[in-house]
């Protein structure tokens, strides 16, 4: 373990305290270093955009051997601190977070869905047990990784009060081990007061149609990130482009596009 992963972890943890922490979240080197040099204080990865980007789909797809491998891509092409989505663990939460820290990330998105035997999310215990093999794999690494502990309570439509679950899994996630909560598909601002309110920082996944950062960090949010939507909006623009050149014949789609020289730049360092 280098100095830099153990400096870069500690940074990484202090931003979670005062201002907002807002992640535009990078699927590949230049995307991360176009997120650094746009003010970014850390960054974020998105599983989606990565399996994207190396031609598989999300949902562990891509495999940890892989995705490790974007991951220190990404560490490579930055200065600051940088965080793993790791999805499910990929079957071995203790050994991804060791793989991940050996690339240099110094913190971990790690989820609860799917459930087991086809349930949407595991129990609050099966999940504590994945939390506490992360945090031990990272106290043996001497990295102070930072476990955002995700629930996908209302992504995946869990029937009940949603608010009341979340709040036993912030529970019995801090408990284990985590150092946060991520809870995307929540966007209700009395409900996300009450989870800040909790024992974890919360972390809320934003977009088109969710309050703005402001209005979160005003409700006690500590951390805004916005998955795959900035990955999708750049593909979105390849196939507006791509669709225009083989339709039209015209350009109009790449006027907008970042200057070559600026870019290659970027990643010459």
């Amino acid at each position: 373990m280098t100095p830099t992963t153990v400096t870069q972890a500690a940074r990484f943890r202090e931003l979670h305290e005062g201002t907002v922490l807002v992640l535009p979240n990078a699927w590949d080197a230049a995307s991360a270093a176009l997120i650094e040099a746009a003010g970014a204080r850390a960054i974020a990865t998105t599983s989606a955009g990565v399996s994207w980007a190396n031609g598989a789909p999300d949902a562990e797809g891509l495999g940890r051997e892989r995705m490790v491998a974007a991951v220190s891509a990404i560490v490579a092409a930055v200065t600051v601190p940088v965080t793993a989505d790791i999805e499910g663990g990929y079957g071995d939460v203790a050994g991804t977070v060791r793989a991940v820290i050996e690339a240099g990330a110094v913190g971990v998105n790690l989820e609860d869905s799917p459930g087991l035997d086809g349930a949407p999310l595991l129990s609050p215990a099966d999940q504590a047990r994945r939390i506490a093999a992360a945090r031990a794999a990272a106290d043996a690494a001497g990295v102070e990784l930072f476990v955002n502990a995700r629930t996908d309570i209302y992504l995946a439509g869990v029937p009940g009060d949603r608010l009341a679950e979340a709040e036993e899994r912030a529970r019995v996630y801090a408990e284990a081990g985590a150092d946060g909560l991520f809870v995307p598909g929540l966007l209700d601002l009395d409900a996300i007061a009450r989870l800040a309110a909790g024992p974890l920082p919360l972390n809320v996944m934003a977009g088109p149609g969710a309050p703005p950062v402001e209005r979160l960090a005003a409700a006690g949010v500590a951390r805004v990130s916005v998955g795959s939507a900035i990955a999708q909006a750049a593909y979105a623009c390849a196939a507006r482009a791509a669709a225009e050149l083989l339709g039209d014949g015209t350009y109009a789609t790449l006027a907008d596009g970042l200057d070559y020289g600026g870019l290659n730049a970027l990643l010459r360092r």
